[in-house]
């Protein structure tokens, strides 16, 4: 089933350039002001947010534009760029940096590349100011096939906001995406972690926040979306993380989906009584070769069985 036609069923159902340095280091991170950081919903404690995720050191201001990155191991730290980062080059390390992009991605590894890492940053944009009718698309996205990881990073704003089909993201805080319309007036779909099947490596998604607050009548998909649309979805671990929003919180693969492995994961009703507007998770095929489904829960502990793939 489409990702069109499970968002239409669930309607049904609700209706019955190099930049260098300048200036004064800008303040130490904000892991450092607890005491605005809003209390967990019980049952959600323990959960990556602003606090645990972010830089850890203050941070140097550079200047704006999309810079190209073309040397291979280079390392990006401490870095404050109004702007966005494209990587044509292999082993780059992204670290301890704010990112505050106006373009249609915050870092874009390019085809070909592989051995990205982007850690402890806050990639966040512009509301308003993107290349897509004033949108933004995606904070990390990588073109081609290359695994790349992405750990304790603060996202925010992006439609889609971590978008690969393999990898390892884990300890991130994804929150606050916002909707926007395309230069046709559609509005675009929203995903705090997507990935569009077909993949060839392992995509491991681990201990992460995943906060999908987007209404469904402008756009919102879900918080993990795991979709066929470049193949049969397969070799995904989805382990402890805490997820809510979309028309669905989770999208599974769909029916032919294979070796999706969904344990101990909190689907938070913060938004929605049912974690998702239409439900906690759609698309899952329980009997897809080494698939599991196992400790998936509402935060007040109660289970949740997955109705099988349409």
């Amino acid at each position: 089933m489409t990702r069109l036609r499970l968002l239409l069923a669930g309607l049904a159902l609700v209706l019955c350039a190099a930049c260098s340095p300048g200036g004064d280091p800008a303040p130490a991170p904000s892991r450092e002001r607890a005491q605005d950081a809003k209390p967990p919903l019980p049952g959600e404690a323990g959960f990556p947010d602003a606090r645990s995720t972010g830089p850890r050191v203050g941070l140097t201001p550079h200047g704006a534009g999309n810079v190209s990155i073309r040397t291979d191991g280079t390392v990006i730290k401490g870095w404050d760029l109004t702007g966005s980062l494209d990587i044509y080059a292999d082993d780059v390390t992204v670290v301890d940096s704010r990112i505050t992009s106006a373009n249609w991605w915050g870092i874009n590894l390019r085809p070909g590349h592989s051995g990205l890492k982007v850690l402890h940053s806050t990639i966040t944009a512009v509301p308003g100011k993107g290349p897509d009718n004033g949108g933004v698309d995606y904070a990390v996205s990588t073109m081609g096939t290359a695994s790349t990881e992405v750990g304790w990073c603060d996202i925010s704003v992006f439609g889609n906001a971590l978008s690969m089909g393999q990898g390892y993201l884990h300890d991130n805080y994804v929150h606050d995406l916002v909707p926007f319309r395309n230069s046709g007036g559609e509005w675009q779909h929203t995903d705090a972690v997507i990935s569009g099947g077909g993949n060839t490596g392992e995509l491991v998604v681990r201990h992460n926040t995943l906060l999908n607050p987007v209404p469904v009548d402008r756009g919102a998909s879900a918080a993990l979306g795991l979709f066929a649309d470049a193949g049969h979805v397969s070799r995904v671990s989805v382990e402890r993380n805490l997820l809510a929003g979309g028309a669905y919180a989770l999208y599974g693969g769909g029916p032919g989906a294979t070796r999706v492995r969904v344990t101990d994961n909190v689907f938070s009703r913060r938004y929605h009584r049912n974690s998702g507007v239409y439900g906690a998770v759609t698309a899952w095929n329980e009997g897809g070769s080494g698939n599991v489904w196992r400790g998936n829960r509402f935060s007040d502990g109660t289970p949740i069985v997955p109705e099988p793939a349409g």
